[in-house]
C-alpha cells in the first residue's frame, strides 16, 4: 500500500500548483483521502480531505476559497488545486487516507492509517 504525492515547487504569491496523490497496492474508491501539511517549525495541519463516495468535503479555513480536492478514481488520484498561494502556505505536504469528523458545533479532519511520503511547497514574496 503506498500513496505517493507530487507537484510540489517553487512558485511566486499569487500563482498556483496542483498537487497530485497517486495510490498503489489499493484502490482509492473506498478511502476519504486528503492533505496534511507541516511547515517549518509548526505542527503538521489537516488541509482538506475528500470523502471516499459521499461527495463530504474538508478544507481548512486558511484554505477555503482557494484551495480545491478532487478525486479521479479511474486514476486512482487525488489532486488538490492551490490557487492565491501565499508564503504562509510554504510546508511539506503529504497525502493521507484521512476521516472527515463533523459535530454539532465543529468540523475537522484527521488522518486514518496510511501516509504518502511529502512534496515541498515554496511559495516566495
Amino acid at each position: 500500500v503506498q500513496l505517493q504525492a507530487s507537484g510540489g515547487g517553487l512558485v511566486q504569491a499569487g500563482g498556483y500548483l496542483r498537487l497530485s496523490c497517486a495510490a498503489s497496492g489499493f484502490t482509492l474508491d473506498y478511502y476519504a483521502i486528503g492533505w496534511f501539511r507541516q511547515a517549518p517549525g509548526k505542527e503538521r495541519e489537516g488541509v482538506s480531505c475528500i470523502g471516499s463516495s459521499d461527495g463530504v468535503l474538508y478544507y481548512a479555513d486558511s484554505v477555503k476559497g482557494r484551495f480545491t480536492i478532487s478525486r479521479d478514481n479511474a486514476k486512482n488520484t487525488v489532486y488538490l488545486r492551490m490557487n492565491s498561494l501565499k508564503p504562509e502556505d510554504t510546508a511539506v505536504y503529504y497525502c493521507a487516507t484521512c476521516q472527515i469528523i463533523q459535530t454539532s458545533d465543529s468540523e475537522f479532519m484527521r488522518a486514518a492509517g496510511y501516509w504518502g511520503k511529502g512534496t515541498l511547497v515554496t511559495v516566495s514574496s
